[in-house]
């Protein structure tokens, strides 16, 4: 059975608003959207509708206003590649300016100087696996080499004028957060314990700050520290077995605006600093805030997206608890009533772990077609928000359930440790007893469950149907991983370091990675494969994808590879998107309807 092309255009077509930040010293707005097909930097015009804040050339992955709201820079990569590079843009110019370009190199931006005249930035110039921190200014181009560091240095933000907050991962979970002097070069860590850290920001008079931290648990709370003595933390509030996931300050510094993470939802919540009290705001849409800032004294500027909301800017008024929505680009008049929000379930694994997932369905019926939906990372962690492909099956009577296997992030650093390295294909076997569950408790039919994953999923769906072939007819394997030494030898230099204490390491692991490598059990795989890889993906090489396809042809096995020649990583432009989703629609309308 083959979809109607104009029905699922309308899923695929929908579009979203995404990280809002306000203009310092003007009321106006900028956020990012897919209006034209590509991530750009738009802007409310006074009638509150959607308007180009400057076109750009290729996608924005990054943007920050100066102090003065006059000037913006902004972070750009060509075709997918994520090789940021770096522009200036002047109200009221026609287009944005290259400020620091150099093409074979990552950029990774950390805002502008409290007197709006430098910005700092990490790079790779001098050597691939190396990310210096410069210093630029921006009238006179003069550029600065600030500090040396041979790991993935970040500059997050400025201090003051002579110290900047950086930081440096560790590990694929562990990051460390320091302030750095520019003038003597001194690092003071926040924290004194190798653990995660995140969200790290300043009280007002800068004399104390806040971090999101698991060091010593197993959750993220939110501790307090001395600027003086950063690594001596003092935890000041915990959210029971559930992630602090953001945090700001307000303008006066009288209270911290947070975020929980409640099995995939966000909870929007306060936390006044004078009295140590918190409590959570009503009149917020159920969804998930993916970001988080202080309008002024009195408002919230959020990004929400959910299930049926693709993505929107919203403002929370803390005197009358009242949420309004700013934008409405994501909402659709033509398929908004078919949209639905998903059911969290759970069951027990092969070990009685539980495993949470959530399932889609419009109609309930006997005998149905199912798609596994499988999340990257692997720390990651799949949150109900607008899927165009899962919604689209949903309305044809499939059921789609995606999984929150072990290893996923949100529950806990036990739990993400549960895939670790030789412990990689327990959460393959997660994906095995969610097929009983949803035989048994969804009344699926078992000869018409089909998988897709993406990336680090891509793996999964792999590992998933040379594992167990007999529960498969269909599989989508988006940029993923095939085996686990080329893919290290051949990524980032940086990147390797990181995700070798995920995976396992070259050195001493070539046996597990040539056990588990799912290249080397295609003869297994009874389903049909689709598969999909951005030729400029600088994450998980290509060559993954090519030589998986010469591998299945070897032994006349279904497959289509699908190259996107302007893509990496992400499939962000609109219509290798409509692509991509739109045959993977047709595949399992055709396998499994």
């Amino acid at each position: 059975m083959r979809p109607d092309y104009q029905d699922y255009m309308h899923y695929l077509t929908v579009t979203a608003a995404y990280s809002p930040k306000r203009i310092p010293g003007k009321t106006q707005l900028t956020f990012l959207t897919k209006i034209t097909g590509l991530p750009q930097l738009w802007t409310l015009n006074e009638r509150r509708q959607p308007v180009p804040y400057v076109e750009t050339i290729d996608r924005v992955l990054y943007y920050a206003h100066s102090p003065l709201g006059d000037r913006t820079v902004i972070g750009m990569d060509h075709k997918g590649n994520e090789k940021q590079q770096i522009y200036l843009y002047h109200a009221g110019d026609a287009e944005a300016k290259p400020l620091a370009v150099s093409p074979d190199s990552f950029h990774y931006i950390g805002g502008w100087s409290p007197d709006g005249r430098s910005i700092c930035f990490s790079s790779n110039r001098r050597h691939p696996g190396s990310f210096d921190l410069f210093m630029l200014h921006t009238d006179t181009g003069t550029l600065q080499t600030i500090y040396n560091s041979d790991q993935f240095c970040v500059p997050v933000s400025w201090y003051d004028e002579n110290q900047i907050l950086i930081r440096i991962d560790e590990t694929n979970l562990n990051v460390a957060f320091y302030l750095l002097n520019i003038n003597t070069k001194e690092k003071r860590r926040i924290g004194n314990v190798s653990a995660r850290y995140q969200s790290v920001i300043f009280h007002p008079d800068h004399n104390v700050g806040y971090v999101l931290t698991d060091a010593g648990a197993d959750n993220l709370r939110l501790c307090r520290f001395d600027a003086s003595h950063p690594e001596q933390l003092q935890t000041i509030y915990n959210w029971g077995k559930w992630d602090l996931e953001k945090i700001t300050c307000s303008p006066d510094g009288k209270q911290i605006a947070f975020t929980v993470n409640e099995d995939g939802r966000s909870l929007l919540g306060l936390h006044d600093l004078s009295t140590a009290k918190s409590r959570l705001v009503t009149g917020m849409p159920e969804g998930i805030i993916d970001s988080l800032a202080w309008l002024d004294q009195e408002a919230l500027i959020l990004g929400l997206k959910s299930a049926t909301i693709a993505g929107d800017i919203w403002r929370y008024d803390l005197s009358d608890r009242k949420a309004t929505r700013l934008t409405s680009i994501s909402q659709s008049s033509t398929i908004g009533s078919f949209l639905i929000e998903p059911e969290l379930n759970h069951y027990q694994s092969f070990d009685h772990l539980p495993i949470p997932y959530f399932y889609y369905e419009q109609q309930p019926s006997a005998q149905k077609p199912a798609v596994i939906y499988v999340h990257g990372g692997p720390e990651s962690q799949y949150k109900p928000d607008y899927h165009p492909m899962i919604q689209y099956l949903a309305k044809q009577g499939f059921a789609v359930a995606a999984p929150n296997v072990r290893g996923s992030n949100g529950y806990g650093r036990a739990y993400l440790e549960l895939d670790d390295q030789r412990k990689r294909m327990d959460s393959v076997r997660d994906l095995a007893w969610l097929v009983k569950d949803l035989i048994k408790n969804h009344q699926v039919d078992p000869k018409r469950i089909g998988i897709i994953g993406r990336s680090y999923g891509g793996f999964m769906v792999m590992s998933a149907i040379t594992e167990y072939p007999e529960l498969w007819a269909a599989a989508v394997d988006v940029v993923g991983i095939t085996h686990f030494t080329s893919m290290l030898s051949q990524t980032g230099e940086w990147r390797r370091a990181q995700r070798s204490c995920e995976y396992g390491h070259l050195e001493s692991d070539q046996d597990f990675f040539e056990e588990v490598a799912p290249i080397n059990h295609v003869t297994k795989i009874k389903s049909p494969l689709l598969i999909f890889h951005g030729l400029n993906d600088s994450r998980v090489p290509v060559s993954e994808s090519i030589n998986l396809e010469k591998e299945m042809k070897k032994y006349g096995k279904s497959v289509q590879l699908t190259l996107f020649e302007d893509e990496g990583h992400q499939t962000e432009k609109l219509n290798n998107h409509i692509t991509m989703r739109g045959e993977a629609i047709r595949f399992f309308m055709e396998q499994l309807k």
